[in-house]
């Protein structure tokens, strides 16, 4: 009766897989395709594009939208038995590779944007020149080359056309699984996690300082030309304001985003390796996977 019930279950957990890699993947890749091309849209524009914050946003919405792409498109195919990174060696190694590197470029790209932010808002003179559209330029090149470099090790590791794994292109040794998952845990999510976490504090901090420092300064112009240059001068600072909290609130939204979507994950990777060793059976393997 056992065996039977198990089996039963199991049967269920396979189906409920199906459905939710079939339609839950493909509103997933609906939401976040037409978000992030809303996104591109927007942050493109040249007025945008030329604040460093913003051009962090831009490159990091398309680097989300490539590993949507690349994580959701074979996952769905996979219910129809139409993902050719299942049987294709070369297409599997790609697949892998360009999901994990552009996804760690993605969330890296938000730490930077969040030391971008901290920068602008602070107090001193000398960082708030650091926040600079060159600095994100240089930033955004190194992240991608030292990204690629971590990542190179999925085009090792995975291979297609495996039986005793979870899906058929998967890593294809213990020592590379344990790998492949602690980068991503690790390098992918929690250590970015972590600093957006912490610069974002610095920056609630700078905002207090820049607060308790404002006063409010009577001017007085004689000219009818100097009240106006004087006006103009003000109402582009409170536009430049604005746009920087605007900014603000759109960078803590991704963090939570983040947080909220792959910390799950990240966790589930990490018991994934430290419990590969540990004896289970074929219904749980089958509710973990």
């Amino acid at each position: 009766m056992s065996s039977s019930s198990d089996a039963n279950i199991i049967a269920l957990l396979n189906n409920t897989t199906i459905q939710i890699n079939r339609y839950l993947t493909l509103f997933l890749f609906l939401f976040g395709i037409i978000g992030n091309a809303l996104n591109t849209l927007v942050l493109s524009q040249r007025p945008v594009r030329s604040n460093p914050c913003s051009f962090l946003f831009l490159v990091s919405s398309i680097a989300y939208s490539i590993s949507i792409i690349s994580g959701l498109v074979p996952r769905f195919l996979s219910t129809w038995n139409a993902d050719l990174t299942n049987t294709n060696q070369i297409l599997c190694k790609i697949r892998i590779f360009i999901f994990f590197n552009s996804l760690t470029i993605a969330f890296w790209l938000i730490m930077l944007a969040t030391i971008d932010r901290w920068l602008s808002s602070s107090i001193n003179a000398n960082r708030r020149q650091k926040s600079s559209l060159k600095n994100a330029q240089r930033g955004i090149i190194c992240i991608m080359i030292v990204s690629t470099m971590i990542q190179i090790q999925q085009l090792v590791c995975f291979e297609a056309n495996l039986t005793n794994a979870p899906i058929k292109c998967y890593t294809k040794t213990v020592a590379c699984s344990i790998l492949s998952d602690m980068t991503f845990a690790l390098i992918t999510v929690v250590i970015p996690l972590l600093l957006m976490f912490i610069f974002g504090l610095m920056i609630i901090s700078n905002v207090r300082q820049t607060q308790a420092r404002l006063r409010p300064v009577n001017m007085s112009v004689d000219s009818n030309k100097g009240h106006n240059s004087t006006t103009i001068g003000i109402g582009r600072q409170n536009q430049q304001k604005k746009r920087d909290r605007q900014l603000l609130k759109m960078l803590f939204v991704q963090i939570l985003v983040i947080l909220a979507l792959t910390f799950p994950l990240a966790l589930s990777k990490l018991y994934t390796t430290f419990t590969r060793n540990t004896y289970k059976s074929q219904l749980k393997n089958d509710s973990e996977n």
